[in-house]
């Protein structure tokens, strides 16, 4: 685009005549009528801020399947550290009951499905393998 000097945008007509309105289209201001006292308005509530801010929490808990394989394979990794710790607390000879609750919280924790086969049964032998761990160490408390 040229520019040809500092006129502006061009040249316009001006402003045109004003045209009568047909009747009952365009828009119209209805008059405020003098008779009538302080118009009553009702106050809002929050309730309705309060329910589409817990709608936008629920949009985001529920994730796409990215965010699902995502924290499912957390999950998998926070089980296997626990049982990694475990395995280091075993040979240390210092296994103790707050090791076995670790376990069983991360095997509590819920389980998102995944649309991957493959990485879900991955996630089934991890959770095998806590249950069984965790399986052996009641029954070892229960023998002692």
């Amino acid at each position: 685009m040229k520019v040809s000097g500092t006129s502006g945008v061009g040249s316009t007509g001006g402003p045109g005549k004003a045209r009568p309105a047909a009747a009952g289209a365009g828009f119209s201001i209805p008059a405020p009528s003098a008779a009538s006292g302080p118009s009553q308005t009702t106050p809002t509530s929050g309730v309705s801020l309060v329910s589409s801010v817990d709608a936008l929490i629920a949009l985001q808990d529920v994730g796409g399947p990215l965010e699902r394989r995502r924290r499912a394979v957390s999950r998998a990794g926070r089980i296997l550290d626990v049982l990694d710790d475990m395995k280091q607390a075993l040979l240390d000879d210092g296994l103790g009951p707050q090791d076995m609750e670790r376990l069983r919280r991360a095997v509590r924790d819920e389980r998102l499905g995944t649309d991957d086969p493959g990485l879900e049964g991955v996630l089934d032998e991890i959770e095998t393998r806590a249950a069984v761990e965790l399986a052996k160490l009641e029954q070892a408390a229960r023998a002692a």
